[in-house]
């Protein structure tokens, strides 16, 4: 889950299944009842047909932990965490970054590092597009150590310039669940 709307979608299935749930966050549901093998089954199709895949693969849903913590850490978040990204990961989930960094490059086939980037230029787009910051404030907003270090990484990702981006009419966005895929 990587949006409001799928954790709405994922409790009105667990409602139509009369199941409760104790948590439903970001790639991550907790329900009171044990379920039987044919209730999983009814969940798992409910969720398939809106959209949605029940991961019970341990390094799946590791890994969906991972992204959802870097999502909510560069969309959701009001500020970028000040100490490292490999420690604020770590800590939001009780791993050792080096076993969560093999893990998601072997599953992935990219570097954590490489998805946080990612992620960051696609914040920045939405950020330019809003108009409200202009690209030095965008540059101190994502913690970029300078306007050159963020226009270099937005080039190198998107061929563009931040500056010819702002210029383009129809400004291309991509959705959270797709990028980094």
């Amino acid at each position: 889950m990587v949006s409001t709307r799928c954790k709405m979608v994922v409790k009105d299935v667990l409602r139509s299944m009369g199941l409760h749930f104790i948590v439903v966050d970001l790639g991550e549901v907790d329900i009171m009842e044990t379920l039987s093998i044919e209730e999983i089954l009814q969940l798992k199709l409910a969720l398939v047909e809106s959209g949605l895949e029940l991961m019970d693969d341990k390094k799946a849903v590791l890994i969906e932990r991972i992204k959802n913590v870097i999502i909510e850490m560069i969309h959701y978040d009001e500020e970028l965490p000040m100490m490292n990204y490999s420690d604020h990961i770590s800590t939001k989930l009780n791993h050792d970054y080096t076993y969560l960094s093999n893990i998601f490059s072997e599953i992935k086939g990219i570097t954590i590092q490489q998805f946080i980037i990612v992620h960051k230029v696609e914040r920045i787009k939405e950020l330019i597009i809003y108009d409200e910051l202009n690209i030095t404030e965008i540059a101190w907003k994502m913690n970029y150590s300078s306007v050159a270090h963020l226009s270099n990484q937005f080039k190198k990702i998107t061929g563009l310039s931040p500056s010819h981006f702002k210029q383009l009419k129809e400004k291309r966005r991509n959705p959270l669940d797709e990028i980094g895929n």
